[in-house]
């Protein structure tokens, strides 16, 4: 009796996993985010931005972005801190920028004294919406941390990458390479 309902639990879970992207789909959500305009800001108080007034998307319309979906206790985001900075350093001058979204996970995360201290222990420059709610994280569709939203001059997302990062490492060239393409459309 256990298996049979363990596999009809299993079933269930299967089933909620295949129909949940078909439901998205069904109500004109694209599960894949590329494509669509990158959403609005959903903070527009000061108190929701960190190194930053409040941003609007259509305010950063002509110039490249990455938008970095992170959280302070996820190491693979936190790992990924140095390759940001370097891709920051080298772009410097250029209509390119980075925005971070930290969309809480753990407990303490949703603490803004823990994010402060984590994003000056880290040298974290870019503005940061605080994502408490996970609105924005919904907006996006997003699933992952971090995950990595390159944006072109006209708002739209044009690609998505997932996982940590390090200078040099083939996602920091796939992504560099995406960067710059987009940098030379006109």
């Amino acid at each position: 009796m256990p298996i049979r309902l363990l596999s009809a639990a299993g079933a269930v879970l299967i089933s909620a996993l295949v129909m949940l992207p078909l439901w998205r789909i069904a109500r004109g959500e694209s599960a894949d985010p590329v494509g669509r305009p990158l959403p609005a800001f959903t903070r527009t108080d000061a108190s929701g931005w960190l190194n930053s007034p409040p941003l609007r998307v259509e305010d950063l319309r002509g110039r490249v972005l990455l938008v970095d979906v992170w959280a302070f206790e996820c190491w693979n985001c936190y790992r990924s801190f140095p390759w940001l900075h370097q891709l920051e350093r080298s772009l410097a001058g250029r209509d390119f920028r980075v925005i971070g979204i930290h969309s809480p996970e753990l407990e303490r995360e949703y603490l803004r004294q823990g994010l402060e201290a984590a994003v000056a222990r880290h040298g974290v420059r870019e503005p940061v919406m605080i994502d408490n709610d996970h609105a924005y994280w919904r907006a996006l569709g997003n699933q992952y941390w971090p995950a990595f939203y390159l944006v072109d001059r006209r708002g739209r997302i044009r690609a998505r990458f997932v996982g940590e990062t390090h200078p040099g490492d083939a996602q920091a060239q796939r992504i560099e390479a995406a960067v710059r393409a987009l940098l030379a459309e006109s």
